[in-house]
């Protein structure tokens, strides 16, 4: 009896997270690390330059001045390449008191460039997840960081056809997310937000009432590093992009 009724819970308990997720409407999915692979080319690029100012400080101390330069610019420049590429500038000058070479500038410039001009990789099993959703959903794009460089990587990616409506924005806010859903006319409820930083794809879609699903990244940049602890009944984590459909 103790075991029939178990079995009686958890399907009880599996019918009830499949009624509440009937009403979702609008499914928006992050960019970066979570369509295709970011993460990596920046941690790539901070290794570089702190070899390139090896002479002057030691790495990590190099990694963290450059980390506290990007936390400086943020407010003015916003995300991306464009502002990483500054950001590794100003660096190297206070790194090296002002005595950096132009050849060194030279070469930070050039791996700005590099990166905007990297191929993109789809992440394991993106593409079939989108393909398959775009039938039930509408799908939406919603990422932060430079305009023409977020639509750049889209076109390249190939997933374009599979979105409804492309949302670029300056910073992932509890002010932003509550515009997109009036802009796609649907109540909070009635959205889902997929992504892999707790910081900006989850915690605040979940504030506004909405759904938000987590899927991990093998790698997270410092800022986007959440230490808090998410209960809600709202919010599920999985491994993969392709276990979203076995809940949606």
């Amino acid at each position: 009896m103790k075991r029939e009724s178990h079995k009686t819970h958890v399907f009880f308990l599996k019918f009830i997270e499949y009624m509440s997720l009937q009403s979702i409407k609008a499914i928006a999915f992050d960019a970066d690390d979570t369509l295709w692979v970011n993460e990596p080319f920046f941690r790539t690029a901070e290794e570089e330059f702190c070899e390139l100012l090896a002479e002057f400080m030691p790495r990590d101390k190099a990694n963290q001045l450059l980390f506290d330069v990007e936390m400086r610019n943020l407010p003015l420049y916003g995300y991306g390449i464009k502002p990483f590429t500054l950001s590794l500038i100003e660096a190297a000058i206070e790194v090296s008191k002002g005595n950096v070479n132009i050849a060194l500038i030279e070469k930070l410039i050039a791996k700005g460039k590099e990166m905007l001009d990297y191929p993109v990789d789809l992440i394991d099993g993106i593409e079939p997840t989108l393909a398959t959703l775009s039938k039930k959903y509408r799908l939406v794009m919603a990422t932060k960081g430079d305009l023409l460089d977020q639509e750049r990587k889209l076109i390249k990616s190939g997933l374009e056809p599979y979105f409804h409506h492309i949302e670029i924005v300056s910073d992932k806010t509890e002010k932003q997310y509550t515009k997109l859903v009036k802009h796609l006319d649907v109540q909070p409820e009635e959205f889902l937000m997929v992504g892999n930083s707790l910081k900006s794809d989850i915690v605040p879609v979940l504030n506004i009432g909405a759904y938000a699903f987590h899927i991990p990244f093998h790698t997270t940049w410092a800022h986007e590093v959440y230490e808090g602890k998410i209960e809600n009944d709202k919010f599920r984590s999985f491994e993969k992009a392709t276990d979203l459909l076995e809940v949606l």
